[in-house]
């Protein structure tokens, strides 16, 4: 698939732009500060209707506007596809073909993004929220019915939260009947979690070999709050934990066990990546987006978006030629630089678009 046309009105520094895009590679060149990672963010909001840069959707709308209006063209194998956000104090407006989508997982998936930035290296050094964002993003876009299970949990989880705060006295019959329904959504949650990652560390072993010369072998293990040791008896583990974490939960009247509290590891030669270098930090997160792409050809058929944020200046040699080779293997991929000096090896069908001040130029290859 790739993205054929973009509109922004009123998108972070962007008053008013619309931009025709090549099939394979785009880069946006500006100095610091110029709204090329902006353009990189509308893209991935129009994809997921989620920032990766902040929580709040009101900082997206420009600083003296009210709302902000995104819609693209997205051609696939089946045909082309438009897409459209609206973003208003109300709250936000989601069409695929002009037809309102009434729920996230319907609008979800129609336009598949892998997106790799600097911030990226938290996924190994930071808080397990960070990754468990980034496995809700990824399994999101090529398995609608996780996010549907997903916020079915999360509603739960709220309710039995407030429940625990608010409520004088316990009654723990509607305690039991709120731990059945968390077990449910729960336990579906777990298990789309797990084949994922099983998949993802499938491709991303291979990656990693090939980047670290066969030396090193990538593992990914999933740390759950509830015990893993039978699948068959997941629902049973999970009931067990919550009547254990009971008097926990009662005292800080929050809930302690389920998906909300796991986490991942990755190993490298059996070792916690935690206490590897930076080198092989950035050698692992690229290999998992290297996998991701993959992962999402597979299960969809269609090559997803890649979006490049200076990464280059992060990597080396050896492992910004492993990127450029599967750039240029047909996928669309947008990058954004300050110098194109270390983009010797190009393709010659390319678009390059300067950046100044939210003003985009197109610049003649």
């Amino acid at each position: 698939m790739w993205l054929q046309h973009l509109s922004l009105k009123t998108f972070r520094n962007y008053k008013e732009t619309k931009i025709d895009f090549n099939p394979k590679l785009n880069i946006f060149l500006g100095r610091n500060a110029q709204g090329k990672t902006n353009m990189l963010e509308a893209i991935y909001f129009l994809a997921l209707t989620r920032s990766h840069r902040t929580r709040t959707d009101k900082n997206l709308i420009h600083f003296d506007e009210e709302q902000l209006h995104l819609s693209g063209l997205v051609q696939k194998k089946i045909g082309s596809i438009p897409l459209e956000i609206e973003l208003t104090q109300k709250g936000r407006v989601t069409k695929v073909n002009h037809l309102k989508q009434a729920r996230l997982s319907d609008y979800v998936g129609h336009m598949n993004v892998v997106l790799f930035a600097p911030e990226d290296l938290q996924l190994i050094k930071g808080a397990p929220s960070v990754r468990r964002k980034f496995i809700d993003m990824e399994l999101g876009q090529i398995k609608p019915i996780y996010l549907s299970d997903l916020s079915h949990y999360h509603h739960v989880l709220k309710q039995r939260n407030t429940y625990l705060k608010t409520a004088k006295t316990i009654d723990e019959t509607f305690l039991t009947v709120l731990d059945d329904q968390l077990v449910e959504f729960g336990c579906r949650v777990m298990q789309h979690r797990i084949e994922f990652l099983k998949k993802l560390e499938h491709f991303g072993q291979q990656k990693h070999l090939e980047l670290s010369s066969h030396l090193e072998n990538l593992t990914i293990k999933y740390c759950s709050s509830v015990p893993l040791s039978d699948s068959n008896k997941l629902k049973e583990s999970f009931q067990i934990a919550l009547k254990q974490s009971r008097s926990r939960d009662l005292f800080k009247k929050n809930t302690g066990v389920g998906p909300h509290r796991d986490d991942i590891v990755f190993y490298i030669n059996d070792m916690n990546a935690n206490f590897g270098s930076q080198g092989q930090h950035r050698s692992v997160v690229l290999s998992l987006k290297l996998a991701e792409i993959e992962l999402m050809e597979t299960v969809t058929k269609e090559k997803p978006i890649l979006l490049l944020d200076d990464v280059m200046s992060e990597l080396d040699n050896s492992r910004q030629l492993n990127l450029l080779e599967t750039i240029s293997q047909n996928i669309q991929t947008f990058m954004t630089t300050t110098t194109l000096e270390h983009l010797q090896n190009m393709p010659s069908n390319i678009k390059i678009f300067s950046i100044h001040e939210g003003h985009l130029t197109e610049d003649k290859v």
